[in-house]
């Protein structure tokens, strides 16, 4: 009889990794990540589109950053500058020799780093994603995901963490809210006001979803309860350009851990709120009429096991349940208790993270198999 025997080595060397940011998003989930391995001695590069405020961000937080080009918006552009961004992060990284590219769903860092010989990283919490997976999938060598995700991946390839991407940024060790930003906008402490969320519908991910018709009508309704600040990636109608949000992106964090509500079309937004213990309503429908939170895995946990988070395909549901919100003067301390039991379930996932990443590859075997706890 013939027994095999696998022996994992976790060799702790210094590590060259390339983060590939497309999304202001990715520079809060990746920045604590980044501090952590640059103050243990690793070399880290990041590339960077230029993607609303990313760039803004990166170098608020005194990132150093390449940027690699423009973020483009429709799918026969993002087809036809796809060998233009691998080729510019190819050029980029060349003298570099990194060992590892991380992205998040990021076919460049993946089909780069195929190139090269070098191995990927992915990290993705969207199910679903036909035309952005088949693009990266294949060529990724871990795909990383939270523990509550529902798409069947290689398993191969495919490791679970037990949190959510946001918790990276929005756990209590990395951040607390700023309380200047209501004076900011001239809100008192106990003035209720609800934050609105309107997104560009030009993301991948976004392919044929739909969400908030008659914007004027709803911001009104909105009003009933209180005062509604909207945050939008599309330019607003000039009659709503009064309720415009103008603070610096990165205090958006702070407003919402302050908010009584938020309501929108941005889902990374949503669980935002949620983590931050701010009842949190997301609306946004597939073709065929359905609440796109059916499909995903961070949505279903958030509603079913935490009730922090509801999800709307239309958007007289999604007000109703706005208004039974606002109207109960023990929400927020709910949702704050709510939230706490969330975090005593979930780990540390910055510290997850750095961890994973320093002792990669030998990492990725470990967690497949159980052998470490997640018990950051």
């Amino acid at each position: 009889m013939v027994v095999r025997v696998e022996l994992i080595v976790r060799v702790e060397l210094v590590v060259r990794v390339v983060i590939d940011i497309g999304h202001p998003a990715h520079v809060h989930f990746f920045r604590n990540t980044i501090r952590n391995l640059e103050n243990r001695g690793h070399d880290v590069k990041i590339t960077a589109r230029n993607k609303e405020v990313a760039l803004m961000l990166l170098s608020l937080y005194r990132l150093e950053y390449t940027n690699i080009g423009e973020n483009y918006d429709s799918i026969l552009k993002k087809a036809l500058g796809m060998p233009v961004i691998d080729y510019k992060l190819y050029k980029t990284i060349k003298s570099f020799k990194p060992q590892l590219l991380i992205g998040v769903h990021n076919p460049y860092a993946a089909q780069v780093a195929k190139l090269t010989g070098a191995k990927s990283l992915i990290f993705t919490d969207t199910e679903n994603v036909k035309i952005a997976s088949a693009l990266t999938y294949p060529f990724a060598s871990t795909i990383c995901t939270p523990a509550c995700f529902r798409e069947i991946l290689d398993s191969d390839k495919h490791v679970k963490y037990n949190g959510y991407k946001e918790i990276a940024y929005l756990h209590p060790a990395y951040f607390k809210p700023d309380v200047s930003v209501l004076d900011s906008l001239g809100i008192s402490k106990n003035e209720k006001f609800t934050i609105m969320r309107l997104i560009s519908w030009r993301a991948n991910h976004d392919i044929g979803l739909k969400g908030i018709k008659k914007e004027e009508e709803f911001i009104r309704e909105l009003e009933k309860s209180g005062r509604v600040i909207v945050s939008s990636e599309r330019a607003l109608d000039k009659k709503l350009e009064r309720f415009a949000l103008k603070i610096p992106p990165e205090k958006l964090h702070s407003l919402l851990a302050f908010a009584q509500l938020y309501i929108g079309e941005g889902g990374t937004t949503a669980v935002e709120a949620a983590m931050l213990g701010t009842p949190a309503i997301h609306i946004e429908a597939d073709s065929k009429g359905r609440a796109t939170g059916e499909s995903s895995g961070n949505f279903l946990e958030l509603r079913d096991k935490y009730d922090l988070l509801y999800f709307y395909p239309d958007t007289a549901s999604a007000l109703k349940r706005a208004g039974e919100i606002l109207e109960d003067k023990n929400s927020k301390p709910e949702w704050g208790r709510k939230r706490e039991r969330l975090l005593k379930d979930k780990i540390d996932v910055t510290a997850w993270m750095t961890d994973f990443i320093e002792g990669y590859p030998g990492s990725f075997y470990e967690y497949r198999r159980g052998s470490v706890q997640q018990n950051f």
